[in-house]
């Protein structure tokens, strides 16, 4: 990462940490109803499947799988676009690096001028 970069990733997250105080609170929040939820409703589920399959579980433990089930599908396609972007972006930049390093370069330097040497003397 350039230096010029990283002063400005630094400053933003100086600039960004009130919200990153909002962010803890709101999953510390979230947290405590799932807690709380999971305490009140801790009783056992009959759950019909397919071929007469019958499972008892707990509810909270149910509904954590289903979420999981619905999340991680498309947590994983998110990662793989951000990722795939990423590299992408990168690619750009690069390109822009090199092209800029190229408009820094003085002009080519002209080849010397062709001179014509005598041939050798014949006898």
């Amino acid at each position: 990462m350039r230096e010029k970069d990283a002063g400005v990733r630094n400053e933003f997250r100086l600039v960004s940490a009130p919200m990153q105080f909002l962010k803890t609170l709101f999953w510390v929040v979230v947290a405590v109803v799932a807690v709380i939820f999971a305490m009140r409703n801790w009783t056992p589920v009959k759950v019909s499947l397919w071929g007469g399959l019958l499972v008892e579980a707990k509810l909270p433990v149910l509904i954590l799988i289903a979420f999981l089930i619905g999340f991680l599908p498309t947590f994983a396609v998110h990662r793989t676009t951000r990722w795939r972007l990423r590299k992408r972006i990168d690619s750009h930049e690069r390109a822009l690096a090199d092209m800029r390093g190229l408009g820094q370069m003085g002009a080519p330097v002209p080849p010397a001028p062709f001179a014509p040497t005598e041939p050798p003397a014949q006898s």
